[in-house]
């Protein structure tokens, strides 16, 4: 029957829509989606009721990259059949179908290599089942000026802290400003960004804003408290299922985060945490950490998703530059053979000390050069005469592991010991000249001096200089053989 140009059907003497008539006259990819409420005014499934042509296509077409779970589309299925339970997604069903409310988003969810832009509209309920229609486009490659379409309100909430990340020579005390001003938007307990070290296998927290101040900070007492965190952290990846973010705003959320993640579940509950926002932090596929609210306010949910997830590309695109210059300035300070610092970080160093900048009491300065490194060099090939180099670096390291040590140049090295004393630094100097570089002769000659005020600093560097020299012609003095 059709009423209104409406084409419905009869059951029990009741018409109801005609789902497939309705999608079959849409030509992009259309289904209609379900949503069960419950009595106790919780949602249960979710459901993908029937789909036009277009979107059964989508999901019954193999093609190059990542699967959906089942290929086969089965009408009225349960949508974990295809991807994993994902809580994002359940929420705009639940706001289009249950709530009334059109839905307009575009998200790029990690599972997928694509850009989703996605329309829902409601549709009437029968009983206890509500419904609403799911229109999707997908495009390679992400559309700038549909990522920019935001409310006023959202747009200005984000240049606001586009300004701050690029108003201040402090990276970390403007990343703790930034956390403030997203506390605030979210009216949450606290925010904060936690970096991830997936190399090493730790995280730390890079700043965080609490609604209490004189509370310890939450998250570093979570880390502190559990000194395998790290094994918490690289879970939320699979807790977050493909999507681009997590949001837990009611008992639903803690009970698929229960379920999940027992583990992490418990972590949140011991810290009092009833509702997260939790995003990635990504470059590329390079994940640098999170940046999460807790104890938000769960009914502005939405205007903090569509914020946070344009926030999160400026914020992210902040810490990996950062975290460039970090890595950068470690290239021009390091000798890239011996893992100490060069020749030109020495010069800096001794600047800053002579300026006045760097100031210290009771200093050692140290001259430790190899003797015996072109014998091996000839005799052995450069390959052992690199190996000598990083032997006698790691031999400094050893016996200075409070000094900066630095590769002066070649065969030469320099240790400025802080807070030591004469005797100290006599003692480790032997110590170095003692010390065993497995390449038979091969040796170290060492000067050291030693002064109470750091203005001094280039008078140390003049005798302890000459005094390695003197060490050095004492040694081929004793074996002419292997004088160069």
């Amino acid at each position: 029957m059709d009423r209104d140009g409406v084409s419905l059907v009869g059951k029990d003497g009741i018409w109801y829509m005609d789902f497939q008539a309705f999608v079959d006259n849409i030509d992009v990819m259309t289904c209609v989606i379900s949503v069960e409420m419950k009595e106790d005014g919780k949602y249960g499934d979710i459901r993908l009721v029937v789909g036009n042509k277009a979107y059964v296509q989508s999901i019954e077409t193999v093609w190059d990259g990542p699967q959906l779970m089942s290929t086969k589309f089965v009408p009225n299925s349960l949508y974990q059949n295809y991807f994993p339970k994902d809580l994002n997604f359940e929420t705009v069903c639940y706001r289009a179908a249950v709530e009334k409310v059109p839905v307009h988003t575009y998200v790029h969810p990690d599972r997928f290599d694509f850009w989703f832009d996605l329309f829902l509209l409601p549709l009437c309920n029968e009983g206890n089942i509500y419904y609403c229609t799911y229109t999707q486009q997908v495009s390679q490659q992400g559309d700038t000026r549909k990522m920019a379409t935001l409310s006023a309100n959202t747009a200005s909430e984000v240049l606001n802290i586009c300004l701050k990340l690029h108003g201040s020579a402090d990276f970390k005390e403007t990343m703790t400003e930034v956390m403030k001003d997203i506390r605030s938007l979210c009216k949450a307990r606290a925010c904060s960004i936690m970096l991830i070290d997936t190399e090493n296998r730790s995280c730390k927290v890079l700043a965080e804003d609490r609604e209490d101040r004189r509370e310890e900070s939450m998250m570093r007492s979570v880390v502190r408290r559990d000194p395998n965190f790290y094994e918490i952290a690289e879970t939320w990846e699979d807790t977050i299922g493909g999507s681009n973010c997590l949001i837990v705003k009611d008992e639903n959320g803690m009970d698929y985060v229960k379920t999940k993640n027992p583990r992490w579940y418990e972590s949140l509950r011991g810290a009092g945490v009833w509702s997260i926002v939790l995003f990635p932090l990504k470059i590329g596929d390079e994940l640098l950490g999170y940046m999460w609210a807790t104890n938000f306010e769960t009914q502005n949910a939405d205007h903090i998703k569509e914020t946070l997830e344009l926030a999160t590309y400026f914020v992210t695109s902040e810490i990996a530059n950062d975290q460039l210059l970090h890595r950068l300035k470690i290239l021009s300070s390091m000798d890239m053979l011996t893992g100490v610092m060069n020749r030109n970080e020495m010069n800096n160093r001794i600047d800053r000390i002579v300026s006045g900048e760097d100031q210290m009491r009771n200093l050692g300065i140290v001259f430790a050069d190899l003797n015996g490194l072109k014998r091996v060099n000839d005799d052995k090939g450069h390959i052992s005469g690199d190996q000598l180099l990083k032997q006698a670096a790691a031999a400094l390291q050893e016996v200075f592991p409070e000094g900066s040590i630095f590769r002066a140049g070649g065969d030469e090295f320099m240790v400025i010991v802080p807070d030591t004393t004469e005797q100290t630094l006599i003692e480790k100097s032997i110590q170095v000249r003692n010390s065993e570089l497995g390449f038979g002769s091969a040796c170290f000659a060492v000067g050291e001096c030693f002064v109470e005020d750091s203005k001094d600093i280039l008078k140390a560097l003049h005798i302890s200089d000459e005094r390695m020299y003197a060490d050095k012609d004492r040694f081929y003095q004793d074996h002419p053989e292997l004088k160069r």
